[in-house]
């Protein structure tokens, strides 16, 4: 290697290292997840290890209804699931994959949240035999939905 090529070499590899440090910063900035689950539900556990494995905070409350919680927060009655989340200004509901959670607020779309109805097998916390094709919806605060991500 030439002593050109080396230097170069450095000058790019010492301007990429402060966009790691930016990379890493962004992300230990991620917001807490406040999540509302039933005491008992264990597929709702497995959904918090897999926030926490994505660089979330979060903190559990525990309810034995979670009724009010979708109402006041808008969710679709065909959009639920078993636990219910608040991240940042959005509502976070179901199995949702943390990587669609860190687009929706890179993104910040205008929708009141995303969701992953029902509990379909494959959806993280939902890990078994023959994973399902399932996909992540953005809903608004009137009910609409559409595809957010396809899983």
């Amino acid at each position: 290697m030439t002593q050109n090529f080396i230097a170069r070499l450095s000058v790019v590899l010492v301007s990429t290292l402060p966009l790691a440090g930016i990379v890493v910063t962004a992300q230990a900035k991620l917001p807490t997840v406040v999540v509302y689950k039933t005491p008992t539900c264990g597929c709702c556990g497995k959904w918090v290890e897999h926030m926490q494995a994505a660089g979330f905070k979060v903190e559990t409350q525990h309810r034995d209804d979670l009724t009010s919680i979708r109402q006041t927060n808008k969710v679709p009655p065909t959009a639920t699931s078993c636990h219910t989340a608040l991240v940042g200004s959005y509502v976070v509901e179901g199995h949702v994959p943390a990587d669609d959670v860190k687009r929706l607020l890179a993104e910040k779309p205008k929708v009141k949240g995303i969701t992953v109805p029902g509990m379909p097998i494959g959806s993280p916390g939902m890990e078994g035999p023959a994973p399902q094709k399932y996909n992540t919806l953005a809903f608004t605060e009137d009910g609409k939905t559409s595809v957010f991500a396809k899983h």
